[in-house]
């Protein structure tokens, strides 16, 4: 990896926490490749006493210095931020993007055609370093370009390279899954508790019987109705359990909510100016 490369993140928040953090311990970068803008002094100082990264006063500032410009901000503000910068960006560089729903096309309306630019989509595991990212790349990426796109979200997880027009269903998968997950370690714990367990040790449980669920799916490369399936006994306790989920109808409420989370990603896309 190319030491001298610098590292610019617009936005101090959790997901430029992940990646900060990811990079450094994966040996991307060192703390003096790298700086941060937020509007947050107390972020500014945390990113410092944490990371001994040093920040810039104002996003044109931060975008002349760096090599590789990492937009952590929220959809709403990526007009006003690309605004700001675009005159400091040059063909030399080029921009990640990790806004929900924002496309390339948009981005290129801002920096113009000489810039290469980088669509990701992580998830907040990512802060423990087991997140999942969906990257897209514009065309004008070179392969080193493109590789250290990768290196840099592999150093928080695992990465697939897609086509841009499938972000917004990744976006409705993985970047708002977590939460689809969370709630049924929720429901889980609270069932527990319904039948007599203590909450401490239904949410262990709950935690522990997901977590391994996923592990199983990921180490045996077994579809999951595979593994389903040799849980569930002729007339025993797992089918009992099973037929009410489906007459719940947990998978086609699981499969709307993705697909409504898609088409909130579309809309954030195609929000006025």
């Amino acid at each position: 990896m190319d030491h001298s490369i610098k590292f610019g993140f617009i936005g101090a928040g959790n997901m430029a926490e992940a990646l900060v953090s990811g990079m450094l311990k994966g040996g991307l970068a060192e703390p003096s490749a790298i700086r941060v803008t937020d509007v947050s002094s107390f972020r500014l100082r945390h990113f410092q006493d944490s990371f001994s990264v040093g920040s810039f006063p104002d996003n044109r500032a931060l975008a002349q210095w760096s090599h590789v410009v990492v937009l952590c901000v929220k959809p709403q503000t990526m007009d006003l931020v690309l605004a700001e910068i675009q005159a400091k960006l040059s063909s030399e560089q080029f921009v990640i993007s990790v806004a929900a729903g924002y496309p390339i096309k948009r981005i290129r309306e801002h920096v113009g055609t000489d810039v290469a630019i980088v669509r990701a989509m992580p998830n907040t595991p990512a802060v423990i370093r087991h997140g999942v990212t969906a990257i897209a790349c514009a065309p004008n990426l070179d392969s080193r370009q493109t590789q250290l796109a990768q290196h840099i979200f592999e150093s928080v997880g695992n990465v697939v390279m897609i086509d841009e027009s499938l972000m917004d269903a990744v976006t409705g998968l993985s970047g708002s899954g977590p939460a689809y997950v969370y709630l049924m370690i929720e429901a889980l714990a609270d069932a527990g508790v319904r039948v007599g367990l203590s909450r401490s040790i239904a949410h262990v449980l709950a935690t522990q019987t997901v977590l391994g669920a996923a592990k199983m799916v990921e180490v045996s490369g077994e579809h999951p109705a595979t593994l389903k399936d040799r849980v569930t006994s002729p007339g025993g306790t797992t089918i009992a359990g099973l037929r009410e989920l489906e007459a719940g109808g947990l998978r086609a409420t699981v499969m709307k909510a993705v697909e409504a989370a898609t088409h909130r990603s579309v809309e954030l896309g195609n929000l006025p100016s």
